[in-house]
């Protein structure tokens, strides 16, 4: 059901974008009288789902959902239409208008797919607020894996501060350590601050990182597995774990280090339940657990959730939307840079999908269509040819020079365009088809 529920969210997004990302050509195409042969939602090669024609216009919808397209008169696009090529220019085809016409027609899908995410992003702002942990409420410090260990994070650090800049929002402090190139990271430890190294060698193990740092909690019981042995012990819900047999084991991490030397044992566990300290003889399974979901860092500790009228909100979803922009133009930086090895991460459908939560979480489906958004939209403009940032391209080159491209240079272009194109998607779908098999 939760696999249903991501694709349903996904096939939703990616629906409305391409649609308006089409209309983005198609409205320009109309203002300036440019004749538009089809609208369609997804590609439809052999047969469409459904269609019907409105004016000059035929509108459906495809059965292939890789995406959407306008088939707008005299214009070398991926129908690869030679016919129409062939015969006199007419005044209403899109090869007939002046090169800024045909450059704001090629813009459109991209404006308007820009300006969806800065609305959306105002709207969410708007009904929801902008909810987040700041750093300074990490009272007890992270929990570090192995990679953080490594470079010199320790269980209990507080975060300070990384390149002198203090840290605002806990989440963002992975990110920002890659996409900002972050050299030390400031912490502190026991009471002094201590600056830890990041080596650039560590970038593409952090690309890869789930669990870099998190929160570092108590251990309160927030469930029980089914058939539990700490449920069949007595344990209750909201009780806090806080010793193994003689050893405390105040915090999450140092339960799940001293847990692991108890594999198939009985073991005396001490809890806190309403300041009284309660001891259980408990079992623990030969795997090393005992059958409990630790609490959320969420509910332990306050978020900060910033509130916005309707007027405040607009300018900063604005602010949100190019803070994003930038942050995206960032990562896709780190792509085309073969020391950081990005471009292994390089996912498709499955790996977009999965952003998506298991749950239908409105504010969490319009987030993401927004960031999806600003992804289409910079996409889109990329100096590809077959992409709209290939035709920009040619036409900025038409425009500088005053010498328009051979409308067979132009189907060439198309052609190489469209093949580069396939090999990106097969590479990106392989990555998570290959991820997939690999994680199973």
């Amino acid at each position: 059901m939760e696999v249903l529920v991501k694709a349903g969210q996904f096939l939703l997004s990616i629906s409305i974008l391409v649609v308006l990302h089409e209309f983005g050509h198609f409205i320009f195409a109309k203002i300036f009288k440019t004749r538009v042969e089809k609208f369609y939602l997804f590609f439809n090669p052999w047969f469409s789902l459904f269609k019907f024609r409105k004016g000059e216009t035929e509108y459906g919808m495809g059965w292939i959902p890789l995406g959407g397209y306008v088939k707008i008169s005299g214009m070398i696009d991926e129908s690869m239409d030679k016919e129409q090529m062939k015969k006199p220019p007419q005044p209403y085809e899109f090869r007939a208008k002046k090169s800024w016409k045909r450059l704001l027609i090629m813009l459109g899908g991209v404006i308007v797919n820009f300006i969806t995410a800065l609305v959306i992003y105002s709207a969410v702002l708007y009904v929801w607020g902008d909810s987040y942990l700041p750093n300074k409420n990490v009272t007890h410090g992270v929990m570090v894996d192995s990679l953080a260990y490594d470079i010199g994070l320790r269980n209990g650090d507080k975060i300070v501060s990384l390149d002198g800049h203090e840290v605002d929002g806990f989440y963002s402090i992975h990110a920002d350590i890659v996409l900002e190139d972050v050299q030390k990271i400031q912490v502190e430890r026991n009471g002094k601050q201590v600056d830890v190294a990041v080596p650039d060698s560590i970038i593409p193990h952090l690309l890869k990182a789930q669990g870099f740092i998190e929160p570092r909690v108590p251990f309160y019981v927030a469930g029980f597995w089914k058939e539990s042995p700490a449920e069949k012990a007595g344990l209750e819900l909201n009780d806090r774990i806080i010793g193994i047999n003689s050893v405390s084991t105040e915090y999450y991490d140092q339960f799940r280090d001293e847990i692991s030397n108890y594999k198939d044992s009985l073991i005396q566990l001490t809890v806190l339940r309403n300041n009284d300290s309660l001891k259980y003889q408990v079992n623990v399974s030969p795997e090393g657990f005992i059958g409990v979901y630790a609490d959320s860092p969420f509910r332990i500790f306050e978020l900060e959730t910033v509130e916005y009228s309707f007027m405040a909100s607009i300018p900063a979803g604005i602010d949100k939307g190019l803070e994003t922009f930038g942050s995206y133009l960032k990562q896709l930086k780190l792509i085309f840079s073969p020391k950081t090895e990005a471009y292994k991460s390089l996912g498709g459908f499955i790996t977009i999908g999965k952003i998506f939560p298991g749950t239908w979480n409105w504010q969490a489906f319009w987030n993401l269509t927004a960031f999806l958004s600003i992804i289409l939209a910079i996409m889109n403009v990329l100096p590809i040819p077959a992409l709209d940032g290939g035709h920009v391209m040619f036409l900025l080159y038409e425009m500088i020079t005053g010498r328009k491209p051979s409308d067979k240079f132009l189907e060439y272009a198309q052609i190489t365009g469209m093949i580069l194109l396939l090999a990106l998607l097969l590479y990106a779908n392989g990555n998570d088809i290959f991820r997939l098999f690999n994680n199973g």
